[in-house]
């Protein structure tokens, strides 16, 4: 069974994952998604509490499905 923070930090990597795919810097990101630069880094290593609203928004930002980001094993 996962705990909280186990699952923030597979949420972003994940994250990661999908962006780098895109060959995407975290500065472009953030400028899609209109959030800090600094913000991604925190989404990224898992140090950042997102809600439903901010995976989904987001998650379209890289265009992407929600599906992609929730994936957790």
């Amino acid at each position: 069974m996962l705990d909280y923070t186990e699952v923030l930090k597979k949420i972003g990597l994940n994250f990661r994952i999908e962006r780098t795919k895109q060959g995407l810097s975290q500065e472009t990101f953030a400028e899609l998604a209109n959030v800090h630069t600094n913000y991604i880094g925190k989404v990224e290593r898992g140090e950042q509490n997102l809600t439903v609203k901010k995976i989904v928004d987001l998650t379209n930002s890289l265009n992407i499905p929600v599906e992609n980001i929730l994936h957790i094993s």
